[in-house]
């Protein structure tokens, strides 16, 4: 079956090697190195379809294990897909949810077979199988939708490293032979944890299974940077050029920056969503805790230059009163700012591969950011 979903390599940085691609996807094209916001909950938190448009938005990704939990694969597939239910009419990648399960340490068991675990709702028993996993991501509709993976823990054992990521190629196959949608692709994901053997052995296996794009999991799990980049870069000669690479749960500029150089074309992170609910804006020099008391009577932007509608609008003064009143707009207006902070940054690095001078806008961004900050993967529930 020929893939829905195609990547097309438009150049590589002559000064850094950096990609530059198109996604091409049933919903139209997706200019490539992007980064995704999530909405698990098929919404991103705060937003409305149309405030992901205002940002510049490309491509956004919901959650498999919530939307089966509600409201249901069912519910969706009979108002139209994911698409029509949350009137996002550009492409939507679906994770299947594999990170949310398995992070479930305590209330879920793996065998050959699925996973078996309790719902986060109710405490019910549910049951998962790469073929189950394939066919709820089907019922609902997203261009892209990915293979169940065992996800291994930070720091493990070798030993347990390679169950997982053999247990996740025997899924893979599975969810191959069950994934039958042509409107649709299938990802696989490498695994393999911090082992540069297993990861490269991971992606040479999947490769062979000719899936439409391979997700890099297993990473962002509390290990170092330089631990991630390491495994990173022990992947990159392996990968198949000719097929998009997506570095799952990983979304923090310096991270996005590092990622590109590597070779990465998609990212995605509930860091800015997340931090902006709590008073927090992403910029150019680092984290801006905008509900502290030293914004009280800051009447600039939360970002000289930036073009958003929290920037173009309103103040850092006005934007913490929000805050520390408990508005649900200042929330808003963070989550709008960190969204297009992201997105606009990836704008200006294709654009800085397209003319080749990739390692120059590295190095600027490094002048001004504050390496202290934090990354995070997850999921919003």
């Amino acid at each position: 079956m020929a893939h829905a979903v195609t990547f097309e390599l438009i150049k590589r940085c002559a000064q850094s090697g950096a990609r530059l691609g198109v996604l091409h996807t049933p919903h139209g094209d997706v200019p490539t190195p992007i980064y995704m916001p999530v909405g698990t909950q098929a919404c991103v938190k705060a937003m409305t379809s149309r405030d992901m448009h205002d940002v510049g938005t490309h491509i956004l990704l919901s959650n498999t294990y919530h939307l089966s939990l509600r409201p249901g694969e069912k519910l969706v597939e009979k108002a139209g897909g994911l698409h029509r239910f949350m009137d996002w009419h550009k492409p939507i990648l679906t994770d299947s949810g594999g990170f949310q399960v398995f992070s479930l340490s305590d209330m879920r068991k793996i065998t050959e077979n699925g996973v078996s675990f309790r719902s986060h709702l109710d405490g019910s028993s549910l049951h998962m199988t790469p073929e189950s996993n394939v066919d709820t991501q089907q019922m609902l509709g997203a261009d892209i939708a990915m293979a169940l993976d065992v996800c291994s823990a930070y720091p493990t054992s070798d030993a347990d490293a390679r169950d997982a990521m053999d247990l996740t190629h025997r899924w893979a196959r599975r969810a191959k032979r069950a994934h039958t949608r042509r409107d649709q692709s299938l990802f696989g994901i490498v695994q393999g944890a911090f082992s540069r053997e297993l990861r490269i052995e991971s992606v040479k296996t999947l490769s062979d299974m000719d899936f439409a794009g391979l997700g890099i999991g297993g990473l962002s799990v509390g290990e170092p940077k330089d631990l991630m980049y390491d495994m990173l870069d022990a992947m990159q000669p392996h990968l198949p050029e000719d097929k998009p690479r997506y570095l799952m749960g990983v979304g923090t500029a310096d991270c996005l920056v590092e990622g590109v150089l590597r070779g990465i074309d998609m990212f995605d992170c509930v860091l800015a969503t997340r931090v902006a609910r709590n008073g927090t804006a992403l910029t150019r020099s680092g984290r801006l805790v905008v509900r502290n008391a030293v914004n009280a009577e800051d009447f600039r932007p939360i970002e000289e230059g930036c073009d958003c509608y929290a920037c173009t609008h309103h103040t850092r003064a006005y934007i913490r009163h929000l805050i520390k009143a408990d508005e649900i707009t200042g929330a808003h207006l963070i989550t709008v700012h960190n969204l297009r902070f992201l997105l606009r940054m990836m704008e200006e690095v294709r654009d800085a591969i397209r003319n080749d001078r990739f390692l120059d806008y590295r190095r600027d961004f490094y002048a001004q950011f504050d390496q202290s900050v934090a990354f995070n993967r997850g999921t919003e529930a």
